[in-house]
């Protein structure tokens, strides 16, 4: 068995359901269900016997410890955090709490519960900290992509807290002999993403004609990687990855944000053309985004708008994936293109579950962050 972290979010949803297709080892996910935590993304394995879901707070080193010890996984794959950046500008002592002292929390109760396996286990043992390029800062326009090597500099206090978590991941490896493995992601993007993070915000948006917020001058460049080339890439790593060492995972797709949100309109104007009648698309917010089949003949871009930046907004980040296809050989499967079109199709597809995620919380994040109604 191995144990998830943050098995409710984006990402470790992703991941659970991806592992469980491709292996029959269980998996134990252990999530607190704070706003992005979402149990309805793995509603699929309800009543399969290789799943257990146990709510509860990776700082709550008793109920860690009795986990370890009751299911007695072989690996823990660590993906629970607090992540989105404007958050972390408003109410950066979540972060810390989640991020920091919930990492070291698992640290402490995996290097306890390791140092008593019997020698075989304890050589097969990993902890795996999944973590994301942002702890390396921003990147000119000319420079090349972040590699392995590249000097941590966060810039906001998601990412600080991030550089702080694999600090002490290094740290419990090279203190304590914990054998551990550190992967950096690009941006992810795909099915089951909370709607306040980019690509589904303008999804959502464009489909309710609300408008399509884009920071300053919207030329922020990010590299772009489908989520599930990610859990592959964990995967890899996972089976097959140096103990100590950290691995870059990206998309090899550098484009700027205002791009992203033109690719994205298009897509919508193809696959569900804006509705006619005089609102001309931009409504009330409570469509839920079919057509009649009559269009306006008018593109969701024009439902762009620029906001004011955020603060310390890092202008550029690039992947060197290079030693993870040397290494382990991976590279991702999708291309920007093929991953774009199956994420918003999916999200086309699940109008029910953008809507119950939706909640007044989330409507609240928007009208702090974005001035929405």
């Amino acid at each position: 068995m191995i144990l998830v972290t943050g098995g409710a979010g984006f990402i470790g949803a992703n991941f659970i359901l991806d592992w469980l297709q491709v292996t029959d080892e269980p998996v134990l996910n252990l999530d607190k269900l704070t706003y992005a935590g979402n149990l309805e993304n793995l509603a699929s394995l309800a009543g399969d016997a290789r799943y257990v879901f146990v709510q509860g707070d990776i700082c709550d080193r008793p109920l860690v410890e009795r986990l370890l010890q009751r299911y007695r996984p072989r690996a823990i794959v660590h993906f629970a955090a607090e992540s989105h950046v404007d958050r972390s500008l408003h109410g950066p002592e979540a972060f810390l709490r989640t991020n920091v002292d919930g990492t070291f929390t698992l640290l402490e109760a995996a290097r306890a519960y390791w140092s008593e396996l019997p020698a075989a286990e304890k050589a097969a043992f990993r902890f795996h900290q999944v973590s994301t390029d942002e702890v390396y800062g921003s990147l000119s326009p000319e420079a090349a992509p972040f590699t392995e090597a590249h000097p941590y500099r966060p810039n906001s206090p998601y990412s600080a807290s991030k550089a702080a978590a694999d600090h002490l991941v290094r740290a419990w490896h090279r203190s304590y002999g914990l054998p551990v493995l550190t992967s950096h992601c690009s941006n992810n993007y795909g099915p089951y993403h909370f709607p306040e993070k980019l690509i589904p915000l303008v999804i959502v948006n464009a489909l309710a004609g609300k408008p399509l917020p884009i920071y300053g001058d919207g030329q922020q460049v990010r590299d772009w990687l489908y989520v599930g080339d990610h859990c592959a890439a964990i995967r890899h790593i996972l089976a097959a990855g140096r103990p100590g060492e950290s691995y870059n995972v990206g998309g090899g797709n550098e484009l700027a944000n205002l791009d992203i949100v033109q690719k994205v309109c298009a897509l919508l104007d193809a696959l569900r053309p804006r509705p006619g009648g005089e609102s001309g698309g931009e409504s009330d917010g409570k469509s839920d985004g079919k057509s009649d089949g009559k269009s306006d003949g008018k593109s969701y871009a024009r439902q762009i708008r620029f906001v004011a930046d955020r603060p310390g907004h890092d202008r550029r980040y690039a992947i060197d994936a290079s030693k993870l296809e040397r290494e382990l050989g991976w590279r991702p499967a999708e291309s920007f293109a093929s991953g774009l079109a199956k994420t918003v199709r999916w999200y086309l597809d699940h109008p029910d579950w953008v809507a119950r995620v939706q909640s007044g919380a989330y409507r609240d994040w928007l009208q702090t962050h974005y001035g929405e109604p």
